[in-house]
């Protein structure tokens, strides 16, 4: 047999390709359609418990209307997964939010959403699910994190977090409250009881990748222990990381103990230097994130940092019970709430 020539090699290489190519794309289509399907099957059967509000008949119709479609269609159509094609309709009310977001999310992804309580919470897992292309485990992983308790956006009131998203939805517009998260679990760096800012960078730079993910998708590294020179003195930032949907250079100063007001000065003297020095032609303005062992929070709240593009959170390197980690963001979302629903109250008023 002859040996297959170069340009033989190379065609046969393009077919596979383009084959290949084809394949996926008819699994996406046929994972959407199954899905508009499932919701579709949920909706007809929601509407007629909308019109027989007997339990008996409730049950007795889903037992028989499942028998009847495993015989014909197999176990997808299970009383099981007949009451998530409901929950599903029920829960995803919308049709056009669904028939957006099904030609990214598959079926797998939405049994994960639809038993979150919260309508934003869905709403924030379900478009950053589709702008970061998580697969089904990556937002299991992020929901049972607690990303969104995490995240700065929760602490915003509700019409203002519906803003942002609808943004992200509508225009892919990313925004600050959505990529910082407080506090940052830092556990994987296995740091001993006692250790040094310089020990937390080494740990970091060690494990970058998982920092990075930690970070949330979009930040790219830069340089360690930036170097800036100021009427002839030098300094040093941390970090510094670039993130590509917010166009913007992130400064990371990394900070043992409780927040200190003197830290804003200090990030506002590397911002400032940044933004002058190296941003470039197309960029936003720097913004600066503060990682401590606590918070001041009071300090933090009195010192405005959203207005000079600081952030500051805590990190953790030893995770709490997940039950403690729950009440602690809780209250801290609904003190935040509180705060900057006064706030606009009292700018209303004036």
């Amino acid at each position: 047999m002859n040996q297959p020539t170069k340009f033989e090699k190379q065609l046969f290489a393009d077919i596979v390709k383009l084959i290949e190519e084809s394949k996926q794309q008819l699994a996406q289509t046929a994972n959407s359609t199954l899905t508009y399907l499932y919701w579709r099957v949920g909706k007809r059967v929601n509407e007629d418990f909308l019109a027989e509000k007997r339990a008996a008949y409730g049950q007795r119709i889903i037992a028989t209307l499942s028998d009847g479609l495993v015989q014909r269609y197999g176990n997808n159509f299970s009383e099981k997964n007949l009451r998530r094609m409901m929950q599903f309709a029920s829960v995803f009310s919308d049709e056009q939010i669904v028939v957006s977001a099904i030609r990214q999310l598959s079926w797998t992804h939405f049994i994960a959403l639809i038993p979150l309580k919260s309508e934003l919470q869905r709403e924030f897992y379900l478009e950053l699910c589709k702008a970061e292309a998580w697969n089904v485990k990556t937002l299991r992983d992020k929901i049972n994190s607690m990303l969104y308790e995490r995240t700065a956006i929760s602490k915003q009131p509700d019409e203002l977090i519906k803003q942002e998203l609808q943004a992200l939805r509508e225009e892919n517009k990313m925004s600050p409250d959505l990529i910082f998260r407080d506090p940052y679990p830092l556990d994987f760096l296995n740091l001993k009881d006692t250790y040094s800012e310089r020990h937390l960078e080494d740990a970091i730079l060690r494990e970058l990748e998982r920092f990075i993910l930690e970070l949330g998708q979009g930040f790219s590294f830069v340089e360690r222990q930036k170097r800036m020179i100021i009427d002839g003195e030098d300094f040093k930032l941390d970090l510094l990381f670039y993130h590509r949907k917010l166009k913007r250079l992130i400064a990371v100063e990394l900070k043992l103990g409780r927040f200190k007001a003197a830290y804003k000065g200090q990030m506002e003297l590397y911002l400032r230097w940044l933004e002058r020095y190296e941003m470039e032609e197309g960029e936003n303005t720097p913004l600066g994130l503060i990682l401590c062992a606590e918070g001041n929070h009071e300090q933090v709240e009195l010192l405005q940092l959203d207005r000079v593009g600081i952030k500051v959170s805590e990190y953790l390197t030893q995770l709490p019970s997940k039950k403690l980690l729950k009440e602690k963001l809780h209250q801290a979302i609904e003190v935040s709430k509180k705060h900057i629903e006064n706030k606009l109250k009292q700018e209303d008023k004036s």
